[in-house]
């Protein structure tokens, strides 16, 4: 079922070639007809790759298949479907990514185990093997360095627009390059929706590094930003670093010459977050939290979610309704410390309630302005501590329940 593009929607920007990355896309028929559900990737021996995993204690087949391939650290080839995401179902599941992961191995020349897979679409519904493997060499075939924006279209289901970033960054003298892609518009509370995101570089970086780098990323960008507060069975973040571009040795415990492309990558992975906010189900506003006065950074975190996952907040922001009192009660459910009479609370940059009562004089008509518009932000200040944290959603809209209510349909 198609829906209206979101009107956050950013455009896919230029997204160079990542040396030693080819790719293609191709349609199954897996479950959508008349377009592309298929993407793969293919890298040279030697590439080094990096993965985050949902949280979610009923996760697909497909991320026990990479969490089991990951210690090795190394990868030749990603394959990635979309429309079934092969969650909840049983063996038949465990033996679907095996056979396609033993199908694409023979078809690059690499081990099963070199192959990470991803899958996502609806839950419960076996995987048709048959259908996926026989398509892969025909895909395989058409590998090449161009082809991010397919992949990126390629890899969606709900969402209504194509999502992307690269950056690059300097190792040494040399000049390397980070892109990557994302899928992801419900079901979103990464905990580590359905999200999955997949980012290349041509740096020759030791897994161990390139896992550090990935897992501190993942914190202020994918595990900041919340939809309708579902993790996900099938959340998949995976980083490979193909090395096709020669730069200094990088020391096995990385260091400073490392600073400019952990900043790159961090940069990549907070954009395309950002975009998944930006397409959330029924979205017609981003909404960005900023926690300040907590007791600690963990604590500015849960409490930002808190509030970014209350529909009664996210309802409110929908109909510009500049209700503070839902804030303050989204605070409060949180389970963090809070005191009444030290809560400060705002919106765009005003100020409605401070130490626990409403601000003298208060005038609502800059905040309902502000709330009309397309990007809304809401301040939190608990008067308790140092601890901050900023968290990322979009409003709650009857968008969201015609989407999810025809979901399978």
């Amino acid at each position: 079922m198609a829906h209206e593009v979101s009107p956050l929607m950013l455009p896919l920007p230029a997204m160079p070639p990542v040396p030693g990355v080819a790719i293609a896309t191709g349609a199954a028929g897996i479950r959508y007809k008349a377009r592309e559900d298929v993407t793969m990737m293919v890298f040279p021996a030697g590439t080094t790759v990096a993965g985050v995993f949902t949280r979610n204690q009923c996760p697909g087949a497909p991320v026990d298949w990479c969490r089991a391939a990951l210690p090795a650290g190394r990868a030749r080839a990603l394959l990635v479907n979309a429309g079934n995401s092969n969650v909840f179902t049983g063996r038949a599941g465990r033996e679907a990514c095996a056979a396609t992961a033993g199908a694409m191995a023979k078809l690059v020349g690499c081990k099963p185990k070199e192959v990470f897979l991803a899958s996502t679409g609806v839950i419960g519904e076996k995987l048709p093997t048959e259908k996926y493997v026989a398509a892969l060499p025909g895909i395989v075939a058409k590998t090449g360095a161009d082809g991010w924006h397919a992949a990126a279209r390629a890899i969606m289901t709900t969402d209504t627009f194509a999502k992307g970033a690269t950056r690059t960054a300097k190792i040494g003298d040399a000049t390397v390059t980070i892109s990557g892609i994302a899928k992801g518009s419900g079901m979103i509370m990464p905990d580590m929706a359905t999200m999955l995101s997949f980012l290349a570089t041509d740096a020759k970086i030791p897994a161990p590094v390139l896992q550090a780098i990935l897992k501190r990323g993942i914190g202020p960008s994918f595990n900041s930003v919340t939809v309708d507060s579902d993790t996900s069975t099938s959340d998949t973040v995976l980083l490979f670093a193909t090395g096709a571009t020669k730069h200094a040795k990088v020391p096995a415990e990385g260091g400073p010459m490392l600073r400019d492309f952990t900043r790159a990558v961090h940069a990549v992975l907070m954009e395309l977050a950002l975009m998944v906010a930006r397409d959330g189900e029924g979205a017609q506003k981003l909404i960005r939290i900023d926690v300040t006065g907590a007791v600690s950074a963990k604590s500015a975190h849960r409490i930002g979610m808190s509030v970014a996952n209350s529909p009664l907040v996210k309802t409110a922001i929908a109909a510009a309704d500049a209700n503070w009192g839902r804030i303050v009660m989204a605070v409060g459910k949180a389970g963090e410390p809070a005191e009444r009479d030290k809560l400060s609370i705002g919106v765009g940059g005003t100020w409605m309630a401070r130490e626990g009562e409403l601000v003298p004089g208060y005038d609502e008509a800059p905040v309902t302005a502000h709330m009309q518009g397309r990007e809304v932000v809401i301040q939190v200040d608990l008067g308790l501590g140092r601890g901050k944290a900023s968290v990322f959603t979009c409003d709650l809209t009857h968008a969201y329940i015609d989407i999810n209510g025809s979901y399978r349909s």
